[in-house]
């Protein structure tokens, strides 16, 4: 028996750190650069359009803009985070180095003049396209490459949100469900962080969210246990409808794309359409509330992310506007994430929710803003760590336990068209489809057929 614990398998597993690590910096930090300049660009933008109201009727033109930069320039950098999940399950044509400054520009552009859009999907799309131009100069081999890949997305995902576990986890578990990618954990964790600390080093800041302390109830089981079985239960039914708007946004953002792209002959006028509609429902409303991010207010009195962590700082309805604000824009074409409108849909549905139920509304808002992002991603860990880094770890049970539930209840959708399949969440019409497009369209097709049976027997 070999005693001496410095064995050729302890060298190795040293020698492979110490290679990653070399790899990882260089990658993390240039990734991290990139996303604290969009964060600083995206803020310029917001607050100019703030002062100047008028862009956001220039939003058409701004769309045909977007539309014939992809064009020119895009090409094959148009599928977004879908180019780079294939990408790393199916190597084809790589992740284009152009990839990173189109989606950066047209993402700002898309806010600067009022696109309801997010941020998650252009910092995804920049770690990976700087990760793969680093890959080609380090001549990487195919598995190494992939790695890289998941390790952008780590990096892209902790660096814009501020939260280096879940980026790490993120990156894992959203390349497949029921699957994590545990051979990249430890790149991914260390670009994550890099990532992190870089946005930070660059003097660019995170908004700090807070759940207010509430009081626990008495309850007549009491006597027995301190736990509070009531407000779980009214969590777990918040979660089951965490899931439902997770499905109906994915359902909408894929379904738009497609009635567009059917009722429009010609594809610049399908950012147009999408432009006048943002601009119709605005003046509808009478408020710019579900424009932009939705985190800084624009007037006071606004219906912002944070003011959703406070009793009656939401209207009943502001979860379903935001829902459609951000299908149609993502859908006709403007550039941005989805995750950050997916944080504004639940905590204000949350904070409905929190009225309809007597709940905590900061408890029931941080619950929505973590769950329906898990159920719209497929990722529940990576969104159970989200909450615990963002509100803290006193209500991880909570956390786990809306994202859990709302993830089932999301179904066999998602934002992601290219995630694989890996374990259905439960045997049924989809658990074979390969991908969530192949559900996706075979889910269409059977309401089809469901509709035109109904058709004729109506004749």
């Amino acid at each position: 028996m070999n005693d001496n614990i410095f064995t050729s398998d302890f060298f190795s597993i040293v020698k492979n750190l110490l290679r990653w690590t070399l790899l990882i910096i260089p990658i993390a930090m240039a990734i991290g650069s990139m996303v604290a300049l969009f964060l600083w660009l995206l803020s310029w933008a917001t607050h100019f359009r703030f002062a100047h109201t008028y862009l956001l009727y220039l939003l058409p033109v701004a769309g045909v803009a977007i539309h014939f930069i992809y064009k020119l320039a895009g090409k094959s950098s148009e599928k977004g985070n879908n180019l780079i999940i294939d990408e790393i399950h199916q190597p084809d044509c790589g992740v284009p180095k152009r990839m990173a400054p189109v989606v950066l520009l047209t993402t700002v552009i898309t806010h600067l003049f009022g696109g309801s859009a997010g941020r998650e999907g252009t910092a995804v799309q920049i770690g990976g396209s700087i990760a793969q131009a680093f890959g080609k100069w380090f001549k990487l081999n195919p598995a190494d490459t992939r790695t890289i890949l998941i390790a952008g997305i780590a990096a892209g995902f902790g660096a814009v949100f501020g939260t280096p576990v879940t980026g790490a986890i993120f990156a894992m578990e959203v390349l497949t469900i029921g699957r994590i990618q545990y051979n990249a954990l430890l790149p991914c964790l260390m670009a994550s962080i890099i990532g992190d600390v870089t946005v930070a080093a660059w003097g660019i800041h995170h908004t700090a969210y807070h759940i207010d302390v509430f009081a626990s109830v008495p309850r007549w089981y009491a006597t027995y246990t301190a736990f509070d079985f009531l407000l779980l239960g009214k969590i777990i039914v918040a979660s089951v409808a965490f899931g439902l708007a997770s499905y109906l946004f994915a359902y909408l953002v894929h379904g738009l794309k497609s009635f567009f792209g059917t009722i429009v002959p010609k594809p610049w006028l399908v950012p147009v359409l999408g432009g006048l509609i943002i601009i119709g429902l605005t003046a509808l409303l009478g408020k710019p509330d579900y424009l932009g991010l939705g985190i800084d207010a624009e007037h006071a009195g606004a219906i912002t992310i944070p003011s959703a962590f406070n009793v009656g700082r939401a209207d009943t309805w502001s979860w379903l506007w935001k829902t459609i604000y951000t299908t149609v824009t993502l859908a006709s074409g403007f550039k941005g994430g989805e995750v950050t409108p997916l944080f504004y849909i639940g905590a204000t549905l949350g904070n409905t929710l929190s009225v309809l139920m007597d709940a905590p509304a900061g408890l029931f808002a941080a619950l929505g803003f973590i769950a329906v992002f898990a159920g719209a991603t497929n990722t529940p860990l990576a969104c159970t760590f989200m909450g615990i880094e963002l509100f803290g770890s006193q209500y991880a049970l909570f956390f786990a336990v809306a994202c859990f539930t709302a993830y089932f209840f999301s179904g066999h959708t998602g934002i992601y068209g290219s995630q694989r399949i890996g374990i259905a969440k439960i045997q049924g019409r989809y658990a074979d489809a390969a991908t969530l497009a192949e559900a996706d369209k075979r889910r269409r097709g059977y309401m089809r057929q469901k509709l035109a049976k109904y058709r004729l027997k109506g004749k």
